[in-house]
């Protein structure tokens, strides 16, 4: 099998359906957001913590169920779970726990990883924000909007962890 086709040259592309939209469509820049994300995650693993890296490996798999429900409209398989949201928030409260309270705004940045972690925090912001909008024109499962809401504080926590334990310090802004 080829990897192209030339079924896209015409700036179309298809849905799991096999129905053909735009490639600005909002639900292929929802998907494909959320792709970047998972991408960026995938960049930051291995991490060289164990834990850390089994939550991120948790958090691509779950990204890729997002990617499938936003490319199959009116699918109910595979699908993103309020269990799913629990499991983020159970590593997001264990790696919090091993964290200093945060007293003040941090600088996203440190060491590779912690920068990486950093920069798919704000990526998923923004496939929470596509979500959203996706939401606002077509009906999608909530519970990847909340799971995207989510994901985007641990990996935020995450980015804390990991440079905390390459002791590198956090950085606050100047005003």
């Amino acid at each position: 099998m080829s990897i192209y086709t030339g079924r896209g040259d015409e700036g179309l592309t298809d849905l799991r359906d096999r129905s053909r939209v735009s490639k600005t469509n909002v639900r292929i820049e929802a998907y494909g957001v959320v792709d970047e994300a998972n991408s960026l995650i995938g960049r930051a693993r291995p991490t060289g913590y164990e834990d850390l890296d089994e939550w991120l490996a948790g958090v691509q798999n779950h990204l890729h169920i997002i990617q499938a429900e936003f490319s199959m409209p009116e699918s109910d398989d595979p699908a993103i779970e309020e269990s799913h949201v629990e499991e983020v928030e159970s590593w997001i409260d264990t790696a919090d726990e091993e964290l200093e309270p945060l007293t003040e705004f941090i600088l996203p940045g440190g060491g590779d990883t912690g920068a990486t972690l950093h920069h798919a925090r704000a990526v998923t912001r923004r496939a929470e924000r596509r979500s959203v909008e996706l939401a606002n024109n077509e009906p999608i499962n909530k519970q990847a909007l909340v799971y995207l809401n989510r994901l985007s504080d641990a990996l935020f926590t995450f980015a804390r962890l990991v440079n905390a334990r390459d002791g590198v310090p956090e950085e606050s802004p100047s005003y």
